[in-house]
């Protein structure tokens, strides 16, 4: 990720703003404090224009702060939404996890068709992966037509019933079946079976077939074997990764997790049920299961912690370049006081005097969204390009933070502004 996103720069950032908001408000304290006492009981306070610079210089490097970490914000959210609305290729809801070991795997087959009896399961089956993640790397090697031909694949010993319990996809081809088992007639083992194969659409366009083309082609992964199908591209890694060739097989001896699809009724009830089954038949493991949607989201962490920590310190940010804006305005206001009050004698109303006093404090923040915009573009553009799957920075994003400043601002210099045009111009008149 960029060094723009990294949580110690914000950190960074943000300490840096409260030093400048410590700064902006001490400011008129350090000239009150240098005013005789005699002078300020005589004539009031009197504060020059010195230094006018430094204070709106210091407001408008808090909005730049302040505004980029707002679209920053939404930028990460909006990514965060992407990933979790993103069509996977499978069906990551209300399915079910559970680890199989060693001993497990042992009485796989009979603990299959148990689970399969449970009211509320439409299906089972087993994998080495979570189709969220698949870690196994391999190579696959095939006749072309024009050579033999070797491309790097992602591989996926499966169980029957993977694609259907997983929802995915096939674009040409079958299912796997029994008889791709050897010993029909004792399937119950699930130890030998025929080397046939599922590949991806990738795994297909790199060996230059299309999908109808691959069933029927003989491919090798060690062992002679026969494509049966291809199955739509599907996301088996985080969306950082696009997607590549992959290749299921048949080989229940390599199950280490179970995958339960269940029906949406009364999941509670349909746990129950499976926490049941599975103390019946596998008592020396707890019932500890989680739902593939927890293997998705694991991938994600990271940038669900960084859109948690954009949203908290564009808060801080924010609210700290308010403090300096309303001490700022304070400061502004009681400059002003017997101007206003003579704009008052001449026919100014409240709104003219409101307007008066707060287009200049827009200004500020409106110079503070123009510094920040281009950096907010360039970081995010920057901090996105880590993604092979990812959303375009639109205009929308840095017109709602622009005018979320603005809000805020007027907000903020607003209880100054109608206070000081609703006073009375002959008090006003009198401060000197």
């Amino acid at each position: 990720a960029s060094l723009l996103f990294r949580p110690i720069f914000l950190i960074s950032l943000i300490l840096l703003g409260v030093m400048i908001s410590l700064l902006a408000g001490a400011y008129p304290a350090f000239v009150l404090s240098n005013s005789g006492l005699a002078g300020i009981l005589k004539s009031g306070v009197r504060i020059s224009s010195a230094g006018g610079s430094l204070r709106k210089s210091l407001i408008v490097f808090q909005f730049v702060v302040s505004v980029f970490l707002a679209i920053a914000t939404i930028v990460v959210l909006k990514q965060v939404s992407f990933i979790q609305h993103k069509e996977m290729g499978y069906d990551r809801e209300q399915v079910v996890v559970l680890p199989v070991d060693g001993k497990t795997r042992s009485i796989y087959y009979p603990l299959k068709k148990a689970l399969e009896l449970n009211s509320g399961v439409q299906s089972v089956s087993g994998a080495y992966d979570a189709p969220a993640f698949v870690q196994w790397s391999d190579g696959l090697t095939a006749d072309n037509g024009t050579g033999s031909k070797e491309i790097s694949i992602k591989a996926m010993p499966v169980d029957l019933d993977f694609i259907k319990t997983t929802g995915m996809q096939l674009v040409a081809g079958r299912d796997f079946m029994v008889s791709d088992f050897t010993l029909q007639d004792t399937a119950d083992d699930y130890k030998n079976y025929r080397n046939t194969y599922i590949l991806n659409e990738k795994a297909a366009k790199e060996f230059g077939w299309t999908p109808e083309q691959a069933i029927g082609k003989t491919v090798r992964k060690g062992a002679a074997g026969q494509v049966i199908a291809v199955v739509k591209d599907f996301h088996f890694e985080s969306l950082h990764n696009p997607i590549g060739p992959m290749a299921l097989y048949l080989d229940t001896s390599m199950v280490r997790q179970l995958f339960i699809k269940v029906k949406g009724n009364n999941i509670a009830s349909v746990l129950a049920g499976l926490e049941k089954t599975w103390k019946e038949r596998v008592a020396w493991r707890p019932f500890d299961y989680h739902f593939l949607d927890d293997d998705f989201n694991a991938l994600y962490k990271t940038e669900q912690r960084t859109a948690s920590l954009f949203a908290l310190f564009s808060g801080l940010a924010i609210a700290l370049a308010c403090l300096g804006l309303f001490a700022l305005a304070a400061f502004t206001t009681v400059q002003r006081t017997k101007e206003i009050g003579i704009r008052k004698i001449l026919g100014a109303n409240a709104a003219n005097i409101t307007l008066l006093i707060s287009k200049q404090f827009i200004s500020l923040v409106l110079t503070g969204i123009l510094i920040a915009s281009p950096i907010a573009w360039w970081a995010g553009n920057k901090w996105l390009q880590d993604f092979a799957y990812r959303i375009q920075i639109g205009w929308w994003i840095f017109f709602a933070a622009g005018s979320l400043a603005i809000i805020i601002a007027l907000i903020t210099v607003s209880y100054h502004a109608i206070k000081a045009s609703l006073a009375n111009p002959v008090k006003s008149l009198r401060t000197e």
